[in-house]
């Protein structure tokens, strides 16, 4: 969705292509040595970080930002949304995850035509933009037909961002739909040779069946040279055998992404390190629809590597700053509660928000086997870029602790401008070369399809499911007047 003859507020063109400057910036590199510069530049040129470092010359064509005050760093890197049903956008805040297949996977996830996939998908990705999450990967699940799938890279490509298409039907086994030609057909068609804006993932969970008929998928993968992504560890769906059978048969390694990751026993914690598998995070998804406990706290007893994601709009946001922070409450709570248990007090906290920070960026481009070109601020890799800066806040100053700010502190109204491949994508706080109003009206004409479709009664009582009856406690302590 971009447009000819953008500017910035001060007359500035915005156009693709033009070399930029950010300059005098508290720069979070997220490299190796974890370097944060302070009044530090960031050089960008043919869309690639050119320098980063004091004073840079730049060439005289370049877009100069002032960062003067604020953060630069990475663009942020979620590795798992359902962006199909982000149409839906709060339709489920107060379900469960039983409600949530029940809607989706049994009802009424097979009513969604394709351009209700694409409105989903193009919302999803420009909410991202606009929270400084630069790369996102659509786990789309709601693929029932070519046409649907279609429909969903459309949308991406529509948008200027960084997307990954995990290709998913939950209406049908995978080892069906991934052996129809037309899905390899789709594959070449759509993404061989496209280049690294956007890549491909094949998405589906393996449910334990000793039969293990999802081998067959794993197998497809593996032909196509692609990554599998798989929910796991979801309390009562998928558990251990389900990572003892992709164990035993060779199905998973260092290009396998284990979302969630809840609920599991240590066993299957070790095979999941023994192979070098990444895991995706959702913790507002695991602390409120019931995976499980957020399995950060165990995953770092294992050396798993960790990504963050936010599963679905249904319930949550695409923002990775309350990724983020609800991810470093949930690890510290359950060390305070591991302490208690054994009447002992924590003095010294496991986690900190560097590391936080890590998953957010670094760890999310690892997961998705692009480490060497996006995730941290170095020269040769690619300018993914966020400048987090809003003179109008009182959050924005003092900045002392960069990596305490950025997780404990920030927020999407001080994603000021992101940058994608070099291009200028939001400026001055405001997402660049975006009709709004269009995607607006898609939104309402597919809501109301839906809602139509399901009926008054059915739609209310979907999105407010009944409340149980709260069990009231005895008071032993009764207070009376003497």
């Amino acid at each position: 969705m971009s447009g000819t003859g953008l500017k910035s507020s001060t007359g500035e063109s915005l156009e693709r292509g033009r070399p930029v400057v950010i300059r005098h910036g508290l720069v979070i590199t997220m490299d190796a040595a974890h370097r944060v510069l302070r009044d530090a530049d960031v050089l960008v040129v043919d869309g690639v970080i050119v320098d980063v470092g004091p004073a840079l010359a730049a060439p005289e064509s370049a877009l100069e930002i002032d960062a003067t005050g604020g953060i630069v760093m990475p663009g942020m890197i979620d590795t798992h949304r359902h962006m199909w049903q982000t149409a839906m956008r709060g339709y489920g805040a107060d379900w469960t995850l039983s409600q949530y297949f029940v809607w989706y996977y049994l009802q009424h996830g097979k009513n969604f035509r394709p351009q209700d996939i694409y409105v989903g998908n193009l919302l999803s990705g420009l909410e991202a933009i606009d929270a400084g999450v630069t790369t996102s990967v659509d786990w789309s699940h709601g693929l029932q037909t070519i046409e649907h799938a279609d429909a969903a890279v459309d949308a991406l490509e529509a948008v200027n961002g960084r997307f990954v298409l995990a290709y998913g039907n939950i209406q049908r086994g995978p080892w069906e739909w991934t052996a129809e030609p037309g899905f390899t057909d789709f594959y070449r068609r759509r993404f061989d040779g496209k280049g690294d804006r956007l890549g491909f993932q094949i998405a589906f969970d393996v449910t334990g069946d000793p039969a293990f008929p999802e081998k067959a998928a794993f197998e497809v993968a593996r032909d196509l040279g692609v990554r599998v992504t798989t929910h796991a560890g979801v309390w009562g769906a998928t558990g251990d055998d389900s990572i003892r059978l992709m164990h035993e048969n060779d199905c998973m390694g260092p290009d396998t992404i284990f979302v969630h990751a809840s609920s599991l026993s240590d066993d299957s914690y070790h095979r999941i390190a023994a192979c070098g598998g990444h895991a995706s995070v959702s913790t507002e998804s695991e602390q409120s629809a019931g995976q499980g406990y957020p399995s950060t706290w165990k995953l770092r007893q294992f050396d798993i590597p960790i990504s963050l994601s936010h599963d679905t709009t249904v319930w949550w946001s695409a923002d990775l700053f309350t990724a983020m922070r609800t991810t470093i409450g949930a690890d510290r709570a359950r060390q305070h509660l591991e302490a208690h248990a054994h009447q002992e007090t924590v003095t010294n906290l496991d986690l900190r928000c560097e590391e936080v920070v890590h998953w957010a960026t670094r760890g999310g481009a690892a997961a998705l086997g692009v480490e060497d070109r996006v995730g941290s601020l170095e020269k040769g890799k690619r300018a993914d870029v966020v400048l987090l800066k809003n003179d109008d806040s009182p959050v924005m100053f003092p900045i002392i602790n960069p990596y305490g700010h950025v997780v404990m502190q920030a927020q999407r109204n001080e994603v000021h401008t992101v940058l994608v491949d070099g291009d200028v994508v939001k400026h001055e706080g405001r997402l660049v070369g975006v009709d709004l109003a269009r995607a607006r009206a898609a939104a309402e004409e597919t809501v109301s399809y839906l809602a139509d479709s399901l009926g008054a009664e059915a739609w209310e009582s979907g999105m407010c499911p009944e409340v149980p009856e709260r069990q009231k406690r005895e008071n032993p302590y009764q207070y009376t007047k003497k």
